[in-house]
């Protein structure tokens, strides 16, 4: 695998693990941050669960095709 490839698959990536963290809604409120948001845990459902799988995917991508970069030997 070409070394610009693996660049282009981690940044692209990244850029869309963040769109996608920057896109889940959970504790939306300023409070929520400090821990009294208020509201009961409830499971995720619909689109806010695959958004939530995407998200692992994403991040599972990243971190191996960085890992990739690390192993890959200088060429």
């Amino acid at each position: 695998m070409d070394i610009s490839v693996l660049h282009i698959i981690t940044v692209g990536s990244a850029i869309l693990m963040v769109a996608s963290i920057l896109l889940q809604q959970r504790g939306a409120s300023l409070g929520a941050g400090f821990g009294a948001s208020g509201e009961l845990y409830t499971s995720r459902r619909g689109l806010d669960k695959s958004l939530y799988r995407a998200t692992v995917v994403l991040a599972i991508i990243f971190i191996a095709s960085i890992l990739g970069g690390l192993l890959m030997p200088a060429a």
